[in-house]
């Protein structure tokens, strides 16, 4: 187990570093970056299709979808860009920002070696965090790739890093939010033509699997999705920061490496699901999708926290549908009542949770639902002392970070 220093973000490494390789000493440039990861190869689209699926790589973003099939999905020509989406809005995650900043030649090879081999003409790099975008601008001018790079600013509102929402922003043509019909961009994407689109840690997979094989790719990990995957941990935990680890370790030991202490955990951020501390669950997707780890401790209220992280959900709703703006409200208000005692807020938060999954225009609503849902499940005993009248006797400290400072 190894810890670097970076970017005022703490990077460990359980096993051996491949996404953070050579960022011990802060941004690779294009030198050390080759002397790092070695030349990039020329690879044809059934190479990364064949590669993609022997390793079994899921996009690391939060669908978790297969590679392999997203590939096969779309044309056999017309493919008219590769989209890195770089929109990481969700508070709590650092991964693939940190890429963009400190590895940018390696999210770039993943694309535009893609780019290539799918003959698309336009790579589009999607980023709502400056120093981020800066890095990628730095590192495009030190390549020569031969196609159109471009990287775009868009917003950091939590909806806007959906990949509809990217696109959106990508074409000006409206606001960073998921529109109501649900095409995927390899049939209907950039401009209305077939994309391939991912996130950041995805190319930055595909760019490690084109060097080492399929073989080399599965030394670590598991049979079934061999290789490394980037978690962000933070919350209760004296050391936070960004980890990378073979796929399949135990959700224990990344917690104890962390030093988290004892209490619940939320995995997958704030569309995540909460499990007991107890649960002996190794992280592998779709249950670690989008990467993202956090320990609440046993200090702090509980569904006091969860109130706070409903506001700031409710707060992101893109306004398109009813699910979202008046469901979300409404779940706001329950939480609000029963983290005072009342019976009723607690009735109404599960009707409302069964009202609001499956009808949204965008996964917003399915996801705060999930994770609020999955609360009154898990906090069930301190959701008993606070309907007896009394509280569960903790304070709420802000273990979970909420933009803005939600009260």
């Amino acid at each position: 187990m190894t810890m670097l220093h970076a970017a005022r973000v703490d990077l460990r490494v359980i096993g051996e570093p491949r996404l953070l390789a050579g960022l011990d000493q802060g941004r690779v440039d294009r030198q050390r970056h080759l002397w790092t990861h070695g030349a990039q190869p020329d690879l044809t689209r059934e190479a990364y299709t064949h590669l993609a699926e022997a390793v079994g790589l899921r996009g690391r973003g939060g669908a978790a979808f297969p590679v392999a099939l997203k590939l096969a999905d779309l044309p056999a020509k017309g493919i008219e860009a590769v989209v890195v989406n770089g929109s990481e809005s969700e508070p709590v995650s650092r991964k693939d920002r940190l890429l963009l900043t400190l590895a940018p030649h390696l999210i770039l090879d993943g694309a535009t070696g893609l780019a290539r081999a799918l003959g698309a003409p336009h790579v589009l790099v999607a980023v709502h965090d400056p120093a981020a975008a800066t890095s990628v601008r730095e590192a495009i001018m030190e390549r020569d790739d031969g196609l159109a790079i471009e990287v775009s600013d868009t917003p950091g509102r939590f909806v806007a890093g959906e990949a509809r929402a990217v696109l959106s922003a990508l074409e000006g043509g409206g606001p960073a939010v998921p529109p109501g019909r649900r095409i995927l961009p390899t049939r209907k994407g950039y401009h209305q033509r077939p994309t391939f689109l991912s996130n950041v840690e995805t190319f930055a997979q595909l760019a490690v699997l084109a060097r080492l094989g399929s073989r080399g790719f599965s030394s670590t990990g598991l049979i079934s999705e061999p290789g490394t995957q980037l978690l962000t941990i933070d919350g209760a935990v004296q050391r936070p920061g960004v980890i990378e680890t073979p796929t399949g370790v135990p959700l224990e030991a990344v917690l104890k490496f962390s030093g988290a202490e004892p209490g619940p955990v939320l995995l997958g951020g704030y569309h995540g699901r909460w499990l007991p501390r107890t649960n002996a669950l190794t992280l592998q997707r779709p249950d670690v999708s989008a990467g993202i780890i956090l320990a609440l401790g046993s200090d702090t209220c509980p569904l006091g926290e969860v109130h706070r992280v409903a506001q700031w959900l409710a707060s992101q709703s893109a306004g398109q549908c009813g699910p979202c703006v008046f469901g979300l409200a409404s779940l706001v208000d329950d939480f609000d009542r029963l983290v005072k005692g009342d019976p009723a807020g607690w009735h109404d938060a599960h009707r409302h949770l069964g009202l609001v999954p499956g009808r949204g225009a965008c996964a917003h609503p399915d996801g705060s639902a999930r994770f609020l849902a999955s609360a009154l499940e898990v906090f069930g005993e301190d959701v008993r002392l606070h309907l007896a009248g009394g509280g569960c006797g903790r304070h709420v400290k802000g273990v979970l970070p909420v933009p803005g400072g939600a009260a």
